[in-house]
Formats: C-alpha cells, structure tokens, sequence
C-alpha cells in the first residue's frame, strides 16, 4: 500500500492534518463540494485557464482545483528546502562548464555524446557567461514522495517551468473561502513569490545596465496556454507583459516601444522557446523572434532569463548525472535522491528494460507534459510491444524507471475524502542568492490509481502548506 500523507501507520490522522480533518468533519462532504463548486466558479471568473489545442470544442479548460491541502511538517520542508537549493547550485555549475571547459566530461563523470550531440546543446552559448554566471533563473524540480521521510526527484525543469500562477492562485482562493485555517498563521505564506521573482531578475541586469534595471516578460501571445501565467506575473511584479513585436534592436541594446517613444530593456523574462528567439541566429521561419536580440545579450546589452541552451540540464538522459554533478561541483553528498533510473542506451541497461517494460515507466528522453511515456503496468501487451519496437529503433532516446509506489494526499470525492496520487513542483529562483519560498505546485491525479498528475492528461492543482514551527 502507498504512504497515504494524511495517516499513520495505525491508521490514526497525522498530526499536521488534525485541523483540516476538524474542518471535514464541521463542514461535512456535501459541504465541501459546494465550496469546490463555488471555487470552480471564482476560477473560471477571473479566467485561470490552461489551453489545449487539437482536441476539437473549447481549447479553454480549468484545471481542476482540489480543495483539501497538501501538508508538510516544517522539519519536512527544511529537508526538502535545503536539497531544493542544493539541486539548483549545481544545476547552474553544471551549465556554465559544459558551455566552458566540460570539466565533467574530462574527469570522465559523463560522457560527451548526451551533452554536446544533444538538440538543447546550443553552441552559440560556447564560452559566454551570462550576468552572475545564472544560466536558470527559474528551477522548477518535480519531486515525488514514497514514505514518511522519503522524497526523491522526478526530473528538473530549467528552461521556463510553468505553474506558478497556480500555487499563487491556491492559496489565494484557499485563504478567500476559509479564512479560519489561516488566522493561526500556522501556514507559512507564498504571497512574496512575484517581489522575490523580481528581486531575483534585477539582480542579473546586463553590464549595459546603469540604473534601476527594466524588467519586462516576454509572451509569445495570447494564444499560448500558459498565456494566463506570462500576464498574471507581469501583473504581480508591475513590469510590462510585451510580445516578440514590441521589442526591437538599435544600437547593442533591445529597446520597448512605448506611447512615450522607446524604452531601454534590461532582463527579459522570456516564455518564448530557444529556437524562436532571434530568427538571424536560430529559426529564420521564426515569427516570434526579436530578430538581433542573441547579439545584444552576448555583447552585455541585455539578460535573457532563462539563458538560452538552460534545456540541456533538463534532459532526462543529463537527469540521470545530477547526483554526481552534485558531488563533482559542491563536494556535497546530494540530500534529495534521483529515481532509479536505466538509460536505454547502454546495451545491458536496454536488455533489462525490453525484457521487464510491462513492469516499468517508460519515457523519451526529450518528452514532457506526461506525452511520449508507457506506464508498463497499466498498458496492454500490444502497446508495451510496440514501445518496445521504439526503443530498440532510438535507443538513446529513452530511459525507463521502476513504477513508483508514489504517496497519495487527501482528494475530495464525491462521498468522501479519497487517496489520490501527486507530485510536487516548488519554483527556486536564482539570482546572486537563491531563494525559495515555502511552498509549491502540488499536481494530483484525479483518477484513481493513477500515476500521471499533468493538467494536460487530466490531472489537477491543490494548495500546498508549510506549516511553521
């Protein structure tokens, strides 16, 4: 059986559930559900949507809202927070030497092939340094938890990890509809996230930089599915949300068009993917480009956050190194532990993954999003035989994983509260410090028995809660 987060081994509640479990038992289920629906339509009001295209009827869709919390106990959080920032240090060391000296490939920790013949390799990053030497501002690490003190990460996302709009917006409806859980100041707050977001940008400003640094965020538009985010956090750090044609380049610097005549931009936060971003360097079909935007950040006239080539950390054959990244650029000993995972283009490691894939998870190494993977134990013969036909054609293309006997956090059903299966996204933004709010994304699979928590395969959100000492 899972650890189900919100019980002891005896079956008795944990202590850091006591008071949700009262505020079940007060309100009652049917109670509950009409606050959900009251939730649902205070969502949909204020237009947090995620999109989905290619599925005919409205792209426009909720993703559904949990109302019961995700707890962790502050001894919990200060484990999970020290190996949080651990990770995100040596996930930027890891950057800036592969784009230098590939120390890690010399001293023989990987090998070179996963790094430099890897499509998020950009060799027009080779031997620059972007301000602070920050390659990922933003570090969003997915992490599992299969015990009671036992949390192992999933995989890393360091090119622009999206959610965040959600945990803000959690907690904002969860702090509406029951103030009463809140007025102990029990839960730790997640509120300063845009303040520390932007804190965390203007200290990466360019050389070009004289003053207060402008910060903008760049959208590809209103028809991007994360476009609710890219506004909801321009609107929260009260900078500019622009898109690729407001931007143009003049003089080795990028410059804003404004009713006031052109403006001077210092950092972008760019939700715009790397091959889009200058169509005279990548993509010449590019459309949402600024075109001459790679030149000026190579010549100190601009900070791109994240910096271009950031995806190679957060491929999923590099995950598998992250351990020894650790070790070889912190001397440390990694606090939060990898999933086991084979490497399918290793011969012996491909040989045990093809003769036990009805038992493991399955994924392409570039995949995201839960798309492009094979839950072995939940697949029919004929689908784990055709992955297996994928694999033996790309074999360096996937890695496989054991399935995981991931936690389950409380989930309300429509008669009661039910265990459901979720992961963990906390946001670590790096500038000349690190900084970690008290919190994150908690992503929760709806269906019973699921392991797959991704809002586009029918997952949902819940507030997350630190509780402090």
């Amino acid at each position: 059986m899972p650890f189900h987060e919100m019980f002891e081994p005896d079956g008795s509640i944990r202590p850091c559930y006591d008071e949700v479990q009262k505020w079940v038992d007060r309100t009652g289920i049917a109670g509950l559900n009409r606050r959900m629906d009251e939730a649902e339509a205070i969502f949909r009001r204020i237009g947090i949507t995620f999109a989905v295209y290619g599925e005919g009827g409205d792209p426009e869709r909720l993703i559904p809202f949990d109302l019961l919390p995700r707890i962790f106990t502050a001894n919990e959080w200060r484990i999970l927070d020290r190996g949080i920032r651990q990770r995100a240090r040596a996930l930027n060391a890891f950057l800036h030497d592969v784009y230098h000296r590939g120390e890690i490939v010399k001293a023989g920790i990987m090998p070179a092939d996963i790094i430099y013949k890897n499509s998020a390799y950009l060799a027009e990053m080779a031997d620059f340094t972007p301000p602070g030497k920050v390659y990922s501002h933003i570090v969003g690490i997915d992490i599992v938890r299969t015990g009671p003190g036992s949390f192992e990460v999933l995989e890393d996302n360091c090119r622009t990890p999206s959610g965040v709009s959600y945990m803000l917006e959690n907690r904002e409806i969860m702090t509406r509809m029951f103030p009463e859980l809140f007025a102990q100041g029990v839960v730790a707050p997640v509120d300063d996230y845009p303040a520390e977001l932007l804190k965390s940008l203007k200290e990466v400003a360019p050389p070009a930089c004289k003053g207060d640094p402008v910060v903008v965020v760049l959208t590809p538009g209103s028809l991007n599915s994360a476009y609710y985010e890219h506004s909801f956090l321009a609107d929260l750090m009260g900078v500019e949300l622009v898109e690729p044609a407001d931007l143009f380049v003049d003089d080795d610097r990028v410059w804003m068009k404004t009713t006031l005549g052109p403006k001077a931009v210092d950092v972008i936060y760019r939700r715009i993917d790397d091959e889009y971003i200058d169509p005279l360097v990548f993509r010449p079909d590019s459309l949402l480009g600024v075109p001459g935007i790679f030149n000026v950040y190579r010549n100190g006239g601009v900070t791109l956050a994240s910096a271009p080539g950031s995806g190679i950390a957060d491929d999923k054959a590099v995950y598998i190194y992250v351990p020894e990244m650790i070790r070889f650029y912190l001397g440390e000993k990694p606090i939060l532990d990898n999933i086991q995972t084979w490497q399918c283009g290793k011969p012996d490691e491909r040989a045990y993954v093809l003769e036990n894939l009805h038992d493991l998870v399955a994924k392409e190494v570039h995949g995201s999003g839960g798309y492009g993977m094979l839950i072995g134990p939940k697949a029919s013969h004929a689908e784990v035989e055709a992955y297996a036909e994928r694999i033996k054609a790309n074999p360096g293309e996937f890695i496989a994983q054991p399935t995981l006997d991931l936690s389950t956090v409380p989930t309300l059903g429509p008669a009661s509260v039910v265990g459901r299966h979720a992961d963990f996204r906390p946001y670590c933004l790096v500038g000349k410090q690190i900084r970690l709010v008290p919190g994150g994304l908690t992503r929760v699979a709806l269906t019973e028995g699921s392991l797959v928590v991704n809002s586009s395969q029918g997952g949902g959100v819940k507030d997350t809660w630190v509780l402090q000492e």
